[in-house]
């Protein structure tokens, strides 16, 4: 199988030498990653980042193969359609039946340069409020328990939120820290392209912000708050931490937006506006087209409308609204104290079959085993974790606005942000 992987690869490259104008990279030594995943079929998140280790991926005009290769894997559910046995046929790496035995494949200590964790799709219970109980937060409590056993670590890349649990969320940072190695979490919005190419300026007075977007609860909400947060953390003074969060579903979402303001239970509906007129996929009535859709219609289309209204500890202020069958994209749009007009954007994801935003996103997860450190402050994740729970207790609970004291997360972003230019 390693002879079979040696000539799949010198092909790859043989073949991108003979192509005219190739832009291919020549393929460098690879070291070695272990991926742990819940499920692995077509459209998962296993297909979206642990085959870019195996197939390469597309970055800057450029196909690029990492300098990582699967060597292992441990897959939690096999599902009618899965692909992670023939891909491990293909690919010659085993299917283990621990995490531990993934980490240390054929040899007494960990034997892996870098873990990727998938923790997204498959068939797990819920909580009371509508969270699905996915095992993220056991995953990596096994990896690391391996870190432990053996005296050595290595980086982690996890896929989305760190867990549907606060405070196991927490701890997770804070192991990280405690045993020193790189950790990377999140989803492909942050770094995925915009329309037009724009960043929230660094120390911008942000006064309110939004994110109109598809989905549902407890998965489609942590993309559209991760949208905010990558915004909101480059604000004046940086990120303080969230104060407030009440979760909003149904006519209670209405009677919000009828309100008109911030301060009269709704959101400013300039905010409302600008990200509408970014999207992309809004939808018309009938045979018409290049229409803005009335109040009435937009009830009409949109049958379970969620949103999250989320109060800073420094008073700046953040709607998120999921629109399913408005909308089914990502727009963002932001009020600046001193500027007339919102600031605005659209968070552009690629069409299938090569989707190319996950390519991004394994381009800082691969960075990460490189490096040994995160691009991003892992605290952004800690805080969107936390914003999902919250949001889902709120609905959960009458949706009342519950107090965060525990969101008292606070860090600095970094200067530049990482989202596709080119």
């Amino acid at each position: 199988m390693q002879r079979r992987r040696f000539l799949q690869t010198s092909a790859l490259g043989s073949m991108a030498a003979m192509l005219p104008g190739s832009q291919a990279e020549p393929v460098p030594e690879q070291k070695r990653l272990a991926v742990v995943t819940t499920v692995w079929r077509n459209r998962s998140h296993a297909w979206h980042m642990a085959e870019r280790f195996l197939h390469g991926y597309p970055i800057k005009g450029r196909w690029h193969m990492p300098p990582f290769k699967v060597v292992s894997a441990y897959i939690d559910q096999f599902p009618e359609g899965e692909l992670g046995r023939a891909r491990a046929k293909e690919f010659g790496f085993p299917i283990l039946s621990s995490i531990e035995e993934t980490l240390r494949i054929d040899a007494e200590k960990i034997n892996v340069d870098a873990v990727l964790i998938i923790g997204e799709h498959g068939d797990y219970e819920k909580n009371e409020f509508g969270q699905k109980k996915y095992p993220r937060y056991e995953f990596f409590k096994a990896v690391t328990d391996v870190y432990r056993k053996d005296g050595q670590s290595v980086p982690v890349f996890n896929d989305k939120h760190l867990s549907w649990k606060w405070d196991w969320a927490k701890e997770m940072v804070e192991i990280s820290k405690e045993l020193n190695f790189g950790f990377a979490a999140g989803s492909s919005l942050p770094v995925t392209w915009r329309m037009p190419s724009i960043d929230m300026p660094l120390h911008a007075p942000v006064e309110e912000m939004m994110c109109v977007a598809m989905g549902g609860m407890d998965s489609y909400d942590f993309h559209a708050l991760e949208v905010i947060q990558c915004m909101a953390e480059r604000r004046k003074g940086g990120e303080t931490g969230v104060a407030t969060v009440q979760g909003l579903k149904g006519d209670s979402v209405w009677k919000a937006m009828e309100s008109g303001s911030w301060a009269a239970g709704g959101w400013d509906p300039k905010l409302f506006h600008a990200c509408l007129t970014r999207c992309q996929t809004l939808r018309q009535p009938g045979d018409f087209s290049h229409r803005y859709p009335t109040p009435q219609q937009i009830r009409e289309w949109v049958k379970e409308p969620l949103a999250y209204r989320i109060g800073y500890r420094d008073g700046t202020k953040a709607t998120m609204l999921l629109m399913n069958g408005l909308v089914s994209d990502f727009t963002f749009a932001a009020r600046i104290k001193g500027q007339d007009l919102p600031l605005s954007t659209l968070f552009y994801l690629p069409p299938t079959p090569n989707v190319t935003y996950s390519a991004e996103l394994m381009a800082r997860a691969e960075q990460t085993f490189r490096t040994g450190k995160s691009p991003n402050p892992i605290e952004r994740t800690l805080l969107t974790s936390g914003l999902v729970e919250a949001g889902c207790r709120s609905v959960g609970t009458g949706q009342k606005t519950l107090p965060t004291p525990h969101l008292n997360v606070t860090y600095q972003p970094p200067r530049k942000s990482l989202f596709a230019r080119s």
